[in-house]
């Protein structure tokens, strides 16, 4: 009897002792209490959240000071293209910021929405295609959409945190394989296969045509090669690669001459085209089975009709003007030649995105970068760990069609410099 009345006594201390250090959630949201408060109180409006002001362009304003700017996605040059801005304008006055108004599904189509997707869905040479109102949580929905418990998720280490987001809503089995490691992928592959076998799912394949933080290109030759090997589909996200790889711009898939291989392809216009908004392009089945699971897409409101009107204008001019993706080119074989004679090391970018690697701390990257800021008025963003590995450091370069080989000149020579200042220990 005791022995019950202590182990009833224990237990009601132990529920009490519980309720009583019950946690506010907001104690645990409090930044201060944490490294990244301490970061965060160093760097907000500097090393994060800076203030580039005045027009989109390779000299922009910051802290009051004109700098060269390597940080902005305009690979085209076409965020301020006279023709480009009059047809948002245009488009803004005929029909404002609100229509059409409601998701697709329900009061957000328009003929005009359809007409894009189908152009769009040509261009990358697809059978259709489907405007979304976010690139990110487009690609979050579609993955979604796509798979259901029994199936597999197949995805390369590096891929972007939208596919990542994608990947972890999946209920079913996910597998990873190491950045562009064909042998891993075929072991990943093989296990997928083994699962499948049980569950009657399938396999979908997700990778980059464009890798944008790195610049090198997905394997996409290698990967549709395996496909006499295994039974899968392949889903590649071209934010990087869609209007700057490929003959025609049309994508990393047509730089590889493997579109008939690539069964779903996407493409953001936060790069070469300089909007907002994203589609998906597959065959006709496919798309109309997306147009009616995406959630995201189902339940938020439709692209605008600026956007969408704009979108024509930014194609138009992707397809009929090849000397803006030819000049984007120059300029970046300009830059990257110039930085690897220099002695830098670039990673294995194959693309416009241009990494510069260095060794060094955190508190080293703030001194470089202030120096690189204030010193040589070039304004390029900063990359250091988790998304790189510790002791690294990574500079990454964004060069668009606007660029002059004088704004090449300049960096170099700024690289040349601060290259010195770090092996003299001046940043230590």
């Amino acid at each position: 009897m005791l022995f019950f009345i202590f182990l009833f006594v224990y237990l009601h201390f132990i529920l009490i002792t519980q309720t009583n250090n019950k946690v506010d959630i907001f104690d645990k949201l409090d930044i201060t209490k944490t490294d990244l408060g301490r970061y965060q109180k160093m760097g907000h409006g500097y090393m994060t959240f800076p203030k580039l002001e005045g027009e989109i362009a390779p000299e922009m304003t910051f802290q009051g000071k004109k700098v060269i700017t390597w940080s902005i996605n305009n690979y085209l040059g076409l965020a301020n293209h006279p023709e480009v801005i009059k047809a948002d304008a245009v488009a803004t006055a005929k029909w404002g910021m609100a229509y059409p108004m409601g998701a697709r599904m329900m009061t957000g189509q328009t003929k005009y929405h359809e007409k894009l997707e189908q152009e769009l869905a040509t261009f990358v040479g697809r059978e259709s295609g489907y405007l979304l109102n976010y690139g990110y949580q487009g690609m979050v929905s579609i993955i979604d959409s796509l798979v259901d418990r029994k199936d597999v998720i197949v995805y390369d280490s590096d891929s972007h945190a939208c596919i990542l987001d994608g990947a972890r809503l999946h209920m079913g089995k996910r597998f990873v394989f190491k950045h562009n490691d064909m042998q891993s992928l075929d072991k990943q592959l093989k296990h997928a296969t083994k699962y499948i076998e049980k569950t009657g799912g399938g396999i979908i394949v997700i990778t980059e045509g464009v890798f944008g933080m790195e610049g090198d290109l997905g394997n996409l030759k290698a990967m549709t090669d395996l496909k006499s090997k295994y039974q899968f589909r392949i889903f590649i996200d071209d934010a990087h690669g869609f209007g700057t790889m490929g003959k025609t711009g049309a994508g990393t898939d047509e730089h590889f001459g493997v579109q008939d291989k690539i069964d779903i392809y996407f493409g953001t216009f936060a790069k070469s085209m300089a909007g907002i908004g994203a589609f998906v392009a597959s065959k006709k089945g496919i798309i109309d089975y997306l147009q009616y699971t995406m959630r995201s897409q189902i339940f938020a409101k439709s692209l605008p009709m600026p956007m969408v009107m704009g979108a024509f204008k930014r194609l138009e001019l992707l397809k009929t003007r090849p000397e803006f993706k030819n000049n984007l080119w120059k300029i970046v074989n300009a830059l990257q030649s110039g930085l690897k004679k220099n002695g830098f090391n670039l990673g294995d970018t194959a693309s416009p995105v241009t990494p510069v690697f260095f060794n060094g701390s955190v508190n080293m990257v703030v001194k470089l970068t202030k120096d690189l800021r204030e010193n040589y008025n070039i304004f390029c963003s900063v990359v250091v760990y988790p998304v790189i590995p510790k002791g690294k450091i990574m500079l990454r370069l964004i060069p668009t069609a606007a660029h002059t080989i004088e704004h090449v000149d300049k960096t170099i020579d700024a690289f040349h410099n601060i290259q010195k200042n770090l092996k003299a220990g001046k940043y230590e």
